[in-house]
Parts: C-alpha cells; structure tokens; sequence
C-alpha cells in the first residue's frame, strides 16, 4: 500500500542520530548528511584484508520520471532491531571483522547519499557477498520508506526497495 502526499509534506524524523554500536556493529538511523570515512573508519582493522563500501546516492529520476527529491522515515525502535539482526547475521553467515549500516532519515536531494554499508573481513570475497546481502536484506526488511517527490507532482511513499512504484490508494480503499 502506498499513498501520496503534497509537495508540501514534511515526515517527523528524529533531530539527533540513532546508534548502536558494539565492537563489531555499528548501526545508525541520522537526519545529518552521512560520512563514508567515518563507516571505513569504523570497520577498519588489522585482521581484516579486505574493506568494502556502498554508498547509496538520490538518483535524479525514477521509471523516466524525474525526481526532485526523496524524504525517508521509519519506525525507530523496530527499524534499529532489524539493521542491527541483519548485520549480526551479515557478520556470523560471512565471518566479517567488522560491518556499518547507516541510513539517512528525512530529506535527501538529489546526489546525496542515503546509504552506507561498510564492512571488513579476511578476504574479499566474503565482503563483496556480505556488503550487498546487507544492502539487500535491508532493503527487503527494514522498516524504512521513502517519499519519492517527483518534478512538477505529488509525493509517493513506497517501501525502500527498487523498482517498485508507489501507487495512490483512493480513500476509503485502504488496508
């Protein structure tokens, strides 16, 4: 199900960054522009041969519409839960050393990042699998949406997965 929303829309998102973090995770939700060196900074290590990143950026159109911009939110306590589930998992399925999620809440312009993975392992092959399973698993998972504003239009929140249009539910039609 999704909805639209007037171009006027702005989601209630937190003021300060969300973290957990542990020796091996981090984990963090943050309305503040996202720092790639901070996330390689934070999985770096000396066992670890190889270090991956993906940074996910605002791209300018979507389905040959253009895109002004995208606005994120999400439900906090239960989308922490899940990023930190997935990169337990991520670090025990791929023997990491070390693995970063961060995501960008509320407004994203074009070209900005609204994505980290980082993670750290022995070898490269177990961190190029585990940097995009993550990227996937939390894409599929998390509970994190967007609202994909579109030049000269309304809003349309849809689920943070690719290539999935949002489609306008008509009053009393929803659930």
């Amino acid at each position: 199900m999704s909805v639209t929303e007037p171009s006027t829309y702005t989601p209630d998102i937190p003021s300060d960054p969300i973290t957990r973090t542990t020796d091996t995770i981090h984990i963090e939700l943050t309305p503040h522009p996202l720092n790639a060196f901070s996330a390689t900074s934070f999985v770096r290590s000396p066992s670890a041969g190889a270090t991956v990143l993906f940074i996910g950026t605002t791209r300018d159109s979507f389905n040959n519409l253009p895109v002004s911009s995208l606005a994120y939110t999400s439900y906090p306590p239960l989308a922490m839960s899940t990023l930190y589930s997935i990169a337990s998992t991520m670090l025990t399925k791929h023997a990491l050393t070390k693995i970063a999620i961060v995501h960008k809440l509320g407004e994203c312009p074009i070209g900005e990042e609204s994505i980290l993975i980082a993670v750290s392992s022995p070898h490269r092959q177990a961190a190029w699998r585990a940097g995009e399973e993550a990227l996937e698993e939390t894409k599929k998972r998390a509970e994190i949406w967007k609202l994909e504003r579109f030049e000269g239009g309304e809003g349309v929140w849809r689920a943070n997965r690719d290539g999935i249009m949002g489609t306008k539910v008509e009053d009393g039609k929803e659930g």
